[in-house]
């Protein structure tokens, strides 16, 4: 009997092709990724031969975008989201307009009315969650400061960008463009009000009944034994809690399971479920890209060439300067300013949608369509690029400039010890790196056994409210000699490193041992590979866990710091 095959035959041209070329691009040392957008090209309706379902390649692109958001939620809790909002928050809408503005205005130098100026100038203006986590984790930063920032700014990118979607329906008409309906539209703070109570609903919804069901949930799969139920359970909560989130709250596919995975993160079994979804995720991101390459249209490169050039302008150039001078202007350093830059050089999922939406309401032109998707593509395929130029533009920079040098310093007032502080802390302290979930519980312990510590941060709200608790701390990266220096590690009596990061670790050790060659080291591990290679590093004593790892290490530094005659019971 006959049997429609549209959804096997997508697949398999999608992944089979993306394969070849993906490995291909390998070889020739360019990102897999890029091999991927060729894939959807060839596949797409814009090139001859074989062409996929447009419509299947969406939908399998959707549940992409579900499982890898569902990935970064499991690796975020809200304290981290809150411990940006200071940059984050002012940032992203600081960047958003600016973006829009300077789109609006080459869309004006081309004669577009002020309807398709704002909805081709808000198509730049937010950058694609997918192809920031995957170069976020690509280069293992997604746990770092700078990833909680650029993940956090996206966020409020995406929060907005669903407030825009709503909101452009009723002003199609004072804009220039088409209402769906002949129906009068309801008033604009009417519109505007039930979307902030929908969206606040869901949060709400997903962090007072969701963090406690969803854990209970997980705990409840995980004693059948079950594998299959495990991973079932899972794929089920994040595809069925954004599909609900999109239906019910008008919230996007992709920000329901982003909170679908932030919620879980409270169940102890967050790490096997990010295991265990693994595949799927990096599968159907595959077919993210490939989706993205079918909507490639490469006549635009020939009939519009310079158009294009100023869109990518604007994705690359625009948008990334006016992200990092924001970054700057908080305080924070060239390395993170050139992090967030280069995660808003692309836009992606939501440019996509707004556009689509602009053309059913008459204020976007299939040109304007076809300019968004080629900055799209091409600014997707240059992001690894971009990002593998970070660190030597950087030191470019602090090189050959002087005002970079004294930028990056930042004069910032908590990258210094007060004095007042410092003589305190002058001899036999703990020098703690993060204050984390780990951090937090050893510094506890270190506060009740009265050990002196100083606590080196980079998030700098953390730094301000630590120091209003009369916590000494400093703001900064360990990595950097002078922020060592700060936290006075020359009289320290242990370096005890407690973020998930170790990337930095050699670095912190060979300062610390430089300055203070008597000086014990205590690090935190993540894996059992972290551990192998931190054993090869001068470190002391390497802990594994996060609650056993807490306990461990605080009991360890009180045995060899506490006062003579004063050790824990």
């Amino acid at each position: 009997m006959p049997h429609d095959t549209t959804l096997i035959t997508t697949l398999a041209a999608g992944l089979g092709l993306a394969l070849v070329l993906g490995i291909l691009a390998e070889r020739l040392k360019l990102p897999a990724l890029l091999g991927y957008l060729l894939a959807g090209i060839a596949i797409g309706p814009a090139t001859p031969g074989y062409v996929a379902d447009m419509g299947t390649a969406s939908q399998l692109a959707e549940l992409g975008i579900m499982l890898l958001m569902f990935g970064v939620g499991l690796r975020f809790s809200l304290d981290n989201l809150l411990s940006v909002k200071r940059v984050a928050l002012p940032g992203a809408i600081a960047q958003m307009t600016v973006a829009t503005l300077l789109g609006m205005a080459l869309a004006g130098t081309w004669g577009w009315g002020l309807g398709s100026s704002l909805v081709f100038g808000l198509s730049l203006s937010v950058a694609s969650t997918v192809v920031l986590f995957k170069a976020l984790e690509a280069r293992g930063i997604l746990a770092s400061m700078n990833g909680y920032i650029a993940v956090g700014w996206l966020v409020v990118e995406d929060l907005a960008m669903v407030v825009v979607l709503v909101l452009l329906p009723p002003l199609a008409g004072m804009l220039g463009g088409t209402e769906t309906d002949g129906a009068l539209p309801p008033p604009l703070w009417r519109t505007l009000g039930l979307t902030f109570l929908q969206v606040g609903a869901f949060v709400a919804l997903m962090l007072v009944v969701g963090r406690r069901v969803m854990p209970w949930v997980l705990w409840l799969v995980a004693r059948t034994g079950s594998r299959e139920l495990f991973t079932l359970a899972v794929i089920a909560a994040a595809i069925t809690i954004a599909f609900g989130a999109a239906e019910l709250f008008g919230v996007s596919f992709a920000l329901g399971a982003f909170f679908a995975g932030m919620v879980m993160r409270e169940s102890t079994f967050s790490h096997r479920a990010a295991e265990e979804s693994l595949p799927l995720r990096d599968a159907f991101a595959v077919l993210f890209f490939v989706s993205v390459g079918m909507l490639f249209e490469p006549g635009v490169l020939i009939d519009s060439p310079l158009r294009v050039v100023g869109v990518v302008a604007i994705i690359i150039l625009g948008k990334s300067v006016a992200a990092a001078l924001l970054v700057i202007a908080f305080h924070y350093p060239l390395s993170t300013a050139f992090t967030v830059a280069a995660s808003l050089a692309q836009i992606g999922e939501f440019s996509f949608i707004l556009a689509t939406l602009g053309m059913s309401l008459g204020l976007l032109t299939a040109e304007g369509q076809s300019l968004i998707l080629a900055g799209a593509l091409i600014s997707i395929a240059l992001n690894p690029m971009i990002f593998g130029l970070i660190e030597p533009l950087r030191n470019k920079v602090l090189e050959t400039s002087r005002l970079a040098r004294q930028l990056d310093q930042r004069q910032d007032p908590f990258a210094e010890l007060p004095l007042s502080t410092a003589e305190r802390y002058l001899e036999g302290q703990v020098v703690l790196v993060g204050y984390g979930r780990v951090g937090q519980q050893i510094g506890d312990a270190l506060g009740r056994r009265g050990i002196p510590f100083v606590v080196v941060e980079q998030n700098r709200e953390l730094v301000e409210a630590l120091r209003q608790q009369d916590i000494a701390a400093v703001s900064g990266n360990a990595a950097e000699p002078s922020v060592l220096i700060q936290a006075h590690i020359a009289r320290a009596a242990m370096l005890v490193i407690a973020i998930s990061d170790t990337r930095d670790v050699p670095q912190m050790t060979g300062t610390a041992r430089t300055l203070n060659p008597d000086i014990e080291v205590a690090v935190r591990a993540q894996s059992q590979d972290d551990a192998r290679l931190l054993a090869r590093e001068a470190v002391d004593r390497i802990f594994r866990g996060e609650e056993e790892l807490a306990k461990g290490m605080a009991e360890h530094i009180l045995t060899r710091v506490a006062p003579p005659g004063d050790h824990p019971g």
